[in-house]
Formats: structure tokens, sequence, C-alpha cells
């Protein structure tokens, strides 16, 4: 068991097993018997592992690493979508340069409304965030085909 605990005696004289927090305070109190079974039904890591055949051995494996690919390709996907965010919010809250008025009047894209450009750049804020958002399910494909392929194999050699 991961927690530390402190044996005692009840009034009764029954032995107990103690578990205290940070503070020291108890945050529970067990009895040495139901505790000491409940510890007995557990298996430890290391006897799961030398339980698993080789197949199980070889799917895990194969699933870890599947895990790790992804978490991995997440992170790169993530920092894409940063940057992907920053630049829109560059685009839209960076100062423009003012354009000269030409013979169209006052209005129309000529004059530059700024309306016009405001709904344009959080378009173009939303297409590029949208599209490194779809990044991000290539990595779950990739991760999926691993696992699948890796029990083929474990098939395969059996």
């Amino acid at each position: 068991m991961a927690t530390r605990r402190t044996t005692m005696r009840s009034r009764s004289g029954s032995k107990l097993y103690a578990v205290r927090d940070e503070s020291g305070q108890f945050k529970d109190i067990q009895t040495y018997k139901r505790a000491h079974a409940a510890d007995l039904r557990h298996k430890s890591k290391a006897e799961k592992e030398s339980a698993q055949g080789p197949m199980e051995r070889t799917v895990r494996k194969a699933a870890k690493d599947a895990v790790k690919s992804v978490r991995s390709s997440m992170r790169g996907a993530v920092a894409a979508v940063e940057r992907a965010a920053k630049r829109a919010v560059k685009q839209v809250a960076g100062p423009q340069p003012a354009r000269k008025a030409t013979g169209q009047g006052a209005t129309g894209k000529a004059a530059g409304n700024p309306a016009a450009k405001q709904t344009a750049r959080k378009a173009l804020a939303k297409k590029t965030t949208r599209a490194a958002a779809t990044k991000t399910t290539a990595p779950k494909r990739a991760a999926k085909k691993a696992v699948k392929k890796a029990a083929r194999t474990t098939t395969k050699t059996k």
C-alpha cells in the first residue's frame, strides 16, 4: 500500500492501523485483520507482470508505445494550435496601416471598412485554429493502427 500506517491497539485490545494525512491528523483507522486481508488480495506490479503470458506482454507494450506516441504528437498539435491562436490574435489586435481613399466614395472595401476588416480577420482566425485542431486527430488514428498491427503480429506468431 502506498500510504504509511501506524499500528496501535484499541481499548478492547484489537490491533489497528491508523493512516495519517499530511498534517499528522488521523485520516482513516482500520482494523489490522481487514487491512491485512485487503493487502493480501492485491498483487504487486512485479507479480502481475510475471503472471502474464508472452502475448499479453506484447499487446501491453504495443499499447504503451501507442500511448507514448499519441502523447508526443499531441504535444506537437497543442503547440501548433497555440501558435495559430497567437497568430490570429496578432492579426486581429495588431494596428493596421491606414488605407488611402480612392475615388469610390466613403463606403466599400477601398475606403477601408473597419467592420468588414474585423469580420475578415475573425474568419481567418477561426480557419487557422480549426485547421490546427483537425491535425490532432491524426495521432489517434496512428495509435489505433499501431495497436491493431501489434495484435495481428502476436496472433500470427502464436
